[in-house]
């Protein structure tokens, strides 16, 4: 859904379209509604980690959302900031954006894998390497 200020609270900083407010065990959070990808403000995606089932919220593919992995110089949705590029300390194969004033941004899938560490990510992250 094309962005709009009357409709939706955020543009999505990677493809641009509008962002709706999802709601999970008292956590809401903003996801695309093109792409996916999640928005979370600061703290949130913690309290997510930490919820059974928290991870419902990220209902998009991780194919799809590894193909937004190209699309590298993205903008705070808050405050319009250039956000810096890392990666998880745990699982360098998870990339992601951060606003140091608001929050994170995170493809579609990458929340899932964020929540639920394996083995397998472990050889993910010796492949992919960090950013």
């Amino acid at each position: 859904m094309e962005y709009n200020p009357d409709v939706h609270s955020l543009k999505c900083p990677k493809c641009g379209h509008g962002m709706e407010e999802v709601s999970y065990g008292g956590v809401t959070i903003d996801r695309c509604t093109h792409c996916q990808g999640l928005w979370f403000d600061t703290g949130e995606a913690d309290q997510l980690k930490d919820k059974w089932m928290g991870d419902a919220l990220d209902s998009g593919s991780s194919s799809d959302g590894k193909k937004w992995d190209k699309v590298e110089d993205i903008a705070c949705p808050r405050c319009g900031k250039d956000m810096e590029k890392t990666s998880d300390s745990l699982q360098k194969h998870i990339w992601y954006e951060t606003c140091s004033e608001h929050g994170m941004f995170m493809d579609a899938g990458e929340f899932t894998d964020y929540k639920h560490e394996t083995l397998a990510d472990r050889f993910r992250s010796l492949v992919k390497g960090g950013r």
